[in-house]
């Protein structure tokens, strides 16, 4: 009797061994050899899924943050804004962070790398949470309708995004979070009846 795993369970395999690689050793220490042998498979089973490493280090990726997507619902849109903030801040400078920060510096080298991390990145899902708190929002008659817009959507995350880029950290201070909800993002959405 084989024991030989195939589909799926092969697939989940491989992703895990990849992630775990990407936590260890970054990017750039994540070879095709290493997750082969974490995965107890070979590179051509690696191959044939994902036809080179940036395809796998950006699947492994999306693998590790699957499960950590926020999706608060307290009752309020300035609640929800918050804890979305506070989530996102707290997973950047996490280990979890540490890959994508990675993947970020290898992406300047491999535009390959960063055009796979464009294509159907998790900054998509992010969005797609941010568009729902917002779409909850104006069911609860907190927000006009026109508030449920991509650019609305997005430009909490965008501003978090650039403290982390000006101030070089991975973390951003809990009063600056709270200036992007109250100085920025509520007035946005408000404004846009």
């Amino acid at each position: 009797m084989s024991t030989r795993r195939r589909g799926a369970e092969l697939e989940w395999a491989i992703l895990r061994a990849a992630a775990e690689e990407l936590r260890e050793s970054g990017y750039p220490g994540m070879t095709m050899d290493r997750v082969a042998a974490r995965a107890g498979t070979n590179k051509n089973a690696i191959y044939r899924r994902w036809p080179h490493r940036a395809a796998l280090g950006v699947a492994a990726y999306r693998h590790l943050t699957d499960a950590v997507m926020p999706d608060p619902d307290t009752g309020a849109l300035r609640g929800d804004a918050l804890e979305m903030l506070r989530q996102a801040n707290q997973t950047w400078s996490s280990p979890h962070g540490a890959v994508l920060r990675g993947l970020l510096a290898a992406a300047v080298d491999d535009p390959e790398l960063l055009t796979l991390m464009r294509e159907g990145s998790g900054a998509d899902t992010m969005d797609r949470a941010w568009l729902t708190m917002i779409e909850r929002a104006v069911a609860r008659g907190e927000a006009p309708p026109a508030a449920a817009h991509h650019r609305v959507a997005t430009t909490p995350m965008m501003l978090l995004r650039a403290e982390y880029a000006m101030r070089g950290v991975p973390s951003v201070p809990d009063e600056v979070l709270i200036e992007i909800v109250d100085e920025v993002f509520l007035p946005l959405v408000r404004g846009r009846g």
